[in-house]
């Protein structure tokens, strides 16, 4: 640490002198400019630079600046949340008015209910191929890859911002019909903001220190899921669990602040429009404290989490199966090159159809929104309580739209598993911008409620009395929906979620017991997550992935990939030599050797020492060797050629630097950095 201490001092000064002997070069060239200067109004621009140049320094004083950055970007970040709930909202109410209008003529209601969210789906395919075509999909993996280390500027720039923005509302607004969410488009959204609130906190601090983009990305991922739902505890959670394979513990506080700031924003909305008094949780429940379970349903919640993780093996298995359909199928892969609006106006008008309330969707309740059907499912009170006693009055009649046409509640729920099952399955080929996590959520939920509402009806036939009445299956919902969500995700988070979302605490050890058996049995043998499979199928270089999809990969050293020696200098260079390195290197360390025969690695020297050395080579007449003008820092990290990528990958990505210089014995043999990694974990996604 000393020594590159000293070497930062040594540059320093040779920039301090750099600067001095250039002093009257540059007055020279700037003084005809500012003695002709002139712009309008100027002593009123002057006045508001003065008033903002103090503005800036009293806040400084409070904190440092990237503190109020990690605040807009919260409090930014929920009002985009809100709005686009707002407009989802006016889009599905608009739907649904036009559906009752047609009440009596069944064609047309079933054209209204088809092609609304065909058009809208089609719509958002076009906008997204057309505009920006990184904006489709969920963008999980892709922040996932960059919080990794690997610079991926497309899926950061304003373009897709705004493309993913708007088709994710064309998206939400298909309803429940395509059964999508918007978790992790919006992840995606907070981390764009808080890239371009990153390099405006850069422009306007006083010291030019960047904040590191990683700290930026983690406390972005934190946000977007804070925002979603008004959960910043989980959000935290999830931005550990999901985002990063490795979380720096001085990025806790960062997120914790901004996603408290996006989460109260979030909820404070909803008071400032009347809707709710204070801030409450986002799905209101009335679970009984006095005896919310009995200590036998542990063993029911237990079973419970071992049945969402069998399922969610299966939904992941043809979630990975299809989206190898996709790639190898010729026919497939072309309709989805360049037909991707029609595909996505085929596969809605399929869905929606299977989903018409006066067919197949009268079993799924198909009417409601994704709120209502969560809502619907974490009631306490059984459902089918009052077909045994009438007095008992539910908290609300959302449950009647299950028993429609008086179908059993427990066939509803059936068939919606069943349905709902393939349907998400299908519905994540469509190339629109999408999030999977709410409705694997939704699908765990009424898991649970299937295994509440089937130990009601047990009881009520082989007991007597009311003593099934005290069974809740909105508890059971509430650890299905943990469960099933935490087993597709290999996440723990989503057992938080749900006690945030519902101010429940009271289910809270048997939650936990169901997501932490659903991740076991989910976790067995290795088994790819859902992001993990997005990843590998679009060959993006996440490391954590391909280890899971590939076993020879912790046993890959570094030194196959090792092509021919990097430009290198000895220390005994002279000018010319120098001249050569600096025209034939790209920016970054040089390598300096004790010389070219031995190859013996003495450190680096920067591209802009080597112009200096250049300029002080011409102005004196007695030539200087490299060694005696410019000093050589020491590396602080050398790899060996049998290290493996997997410790490369995780030294580039715990150190933060871009270069790492490989020696056998001292002896230079090359050098990696982050685009040559980049490129070698791209090489071994093609192999899968």
């Amino acid at each position: 640490m000393q020594s590159l201490d000293v070497a930062h001092g040594s540059e320093t000064n040779i920039c301090n002198n750099w600067e001095k002997g250039n002093q009257w070069e540059k007055c020279q060239k700037q003084t005809p400019l500012l003695a002709n200067a002139w712009t309008p109004c100027g002593q009123s621009r002057a006045f508001v630079k003065e008033c903002v140049l103090k503005l800036r320094s009293a806040l400084e004083k409070v904190c440092g600046m990237q503190w109020y950055a990690y605040a807009a970007l919260g409090i930014w970040t929920a009002i985009l949340s809100v709005l686009m709930d707002l407009s989802v909202g006016k889009l599905l109410t608009a739907h649904q008015w036009l559906y009752m209008q047609l009440d009596g003529n069944s064609v047309l209601q079933f054209f209204c209910w088809t092609l609304y969210p065909a058009c809208l789906c089609a719509v958002a395919s076009s906008f997204c191929h057309h505009i920006c075509p990184f904006s489709t999909g969920s963008g999980i993996p892709e922040v996932r890859t960059m919080l990794a280390g690997v610079e991926l500027p497309q899926y950061l720039s304003l373009t897709n911002m705004f493309t993913k923005f708007l088709g994710l509302i064309c998206t939400l607004a298909a309803g429940s019909t395509v059964f999508l969410g918007k978790v992790g488009p919006f992840v995606h959204l907070s981390t764009m903001m808080g890239q371009y609130f990153n390099k405006l906190c850069t422009l306007i601090q006083s010291q030019k220190t960047e904040t590191a983009a990683g700290e930026m990305l983690a406390v972005s991922a934190a946000v977007g899921v804070a925002s979603c739902f008004g959960a910043p505890i989980s959000g935290v959670l999830f931005s550990v669990e999901v985002m990063g394979s490795h979380f720096a513990v001085s990025h806790y506080c960062p997120c914790f602040f901004s996603a408290t700031c996006g989460a109260l924003t979030f909820r404070l909305f909803s008071v400032w429009t009347g809707d709710e008094e204070t801030v409450q949780a986002m799905f209101k429940t009335n679970f009984p404290s006095a005896l919310p379970f009995y200590p036998l349903e542990i063993l029911l919640f237990a079973l419970l989490g071992l049945l969402c993780g069998a399922v969610s093996c299966c939904f992941l298995f043809c979630h990975r199966w299809i989206l190898l359909f996709a790639k190898t199928n010729p026919v497939f892969s072309q309709i989805l090159t360049t037909e991707k609006a029609l595909y996505s106006g085929i596969v809605a008008f399929l869905l929606a159809s299977v989903t018409f309330p006066h067919a197949a969707g009268q079993y799924m309740a198909s009417k409601y929104t994704m709120k209502q059907l969560l809502t619907s499912l974490l009631q306490a009170k059984p459902w089918g309580c009052q077909s045994h006693n009438a007095s008992v009055q539910l908290e609300c009649d959302l449950w009647l739209e299950w028993s429609s046409s008086d179908i059993p509640v427990l066939l509803s729920l059936v068939v919606f598993l069943l349905m709902k099952l393939w349907m998400l399955v299908l519905t994540c080929t469509l190339p629109v911008p999408a999030g999977y996590f709410m409705p694997v959520f939704i699908y765990g939920a009424a898991m649970g409620r299937f295994l509440g509402e089937g130990l009601v009806s047990v009881l009520s036939t082989v007991t007597s009395g009311q003593q099934w009445d005290s069974i809740n299956p909105g508890g059971y919902a509430l650890a299905g929906a943990a469960a099933f969500s935490g087993a597709v995700t290999h996440t723990l988070s989503p057992a938080l979620l749900t006690l945030e979302l519902t101010g429940q605490v009271t289910h809270a050890a048997p939650i936990f017991l169901a997501t932490l058996l659903a991740n076991a049995v989910a976790r067995s043998r290795h088994r790819l997550s859902f992001y993990d499979a997005l990843s590998i199928s679009k060959r993006l270089p996440h490391l954590p992935s391909l280890e899971k999809a590939c076993s020879r990969i912790p046993s890959t050293t570094i030194g196959q990939f090792l092509g021919a020696k990097s430009v290198q200098i000895q220390k005994a260079a002279g000018r010319v030599e120098v001249q050569l390195a600096v025209n034939t290197s790209t920016e970054g360390p040089i390598p300096v050797v004790d010389s070219h025969e031995s190859s013996i690695l003495l450190g680096f020297v920067l591209q802009s020492e080597l112009l200096m050395f250049l300029h002080r080579s011409e102005t004196e007449v007695q030539q200087k060797h490299l060694e005696e003008v410019c000093f050589i820092h020491p590396p602080s990290v050398l790899l060996s050629p049998l290290n493996t990528v997997q410790e490369t990958h995780r030294i580039l990505s715990l150190t933060g630097t871009q270069t790492v210089f490989v020696v056998d014995q001292g002896r230079l043999m090359g050098l990696i950095t982050w685009s040559q990694m980049k490129r070698i974990l791209e090489d071994l996604a093609k192999d899968i």
